[in-house]
């Protein structure tokens, strides 16, 4: 399986980089993992929601350049569908039995996805009802990932 990251914003916290590096390592025996980071554009604090929306869809444009149109695009979304780690597991399976072995996340920025990314995603997930840093989801959505291939394979891991 192929896999490919899409995440709004740039990873700077040390310790961030080393989780990500660690599944990124142990992910290798699993899938190829390819990471693309997209700018994210500047934005005061008190933006009206013309201005959110104008920021949301210029980030969402480079989102869609970066998706191929063979990739099966998960988002992750507040709004999405909440999966417990084996049915992730079971979703990862269900795409690669079913040919989809191109699959894409993707991770807006601090104020979420555009219209236009949510409308290209064949399938929205959401870690939780809370709102996470953009950069943790990033770890958060490769331990995830990690955990359903040793789900999948029957594989040891800590619960």
């Amino acid at each position: 399986m192929q896999i490919t990251i899409v995440s709004v914003g740039k990873l700077k916290e040390k310790y961030l980089k080393q989780g990500i590096d660690e599944y990124l390592k142990r992910l290798t025996k699993y899938a190829k993992v390819n990471i693309i980071e997209i700018p994210d554009e500047q934005a005061p604090d008190n933006l009206s929601k013309a201005d959110e929306e104008q920021v949301k869809n210029k980030e969402g444009e480079k989102v869609l350049t970066k998706l191929s149109t063979d990739s099966y695009v998960i988002t992750l979304e507040i709004e999405g569908k909440q999966l417990t780690s084996e049915k992730f597991a079971k979703k990862l399976d269900e795409l690669a039995t079913y040919g989809k072995s191109k699959v894409a996340f993707v991770i807006g920025g601090s104020l979420g996805l555009s219209e236009d990314v949510k409308k290209r995603s064949d399938y929205a997930i959401s870690f939780s009802k809370m709102t996470y840093p953009h950069q943790l989801m990033r770890l958060i959505l490769l331990e995830q990932v990690y955990r359903g291939f040793r789900i999948l394979r029957n594989e040891p891991y800590h619960k």
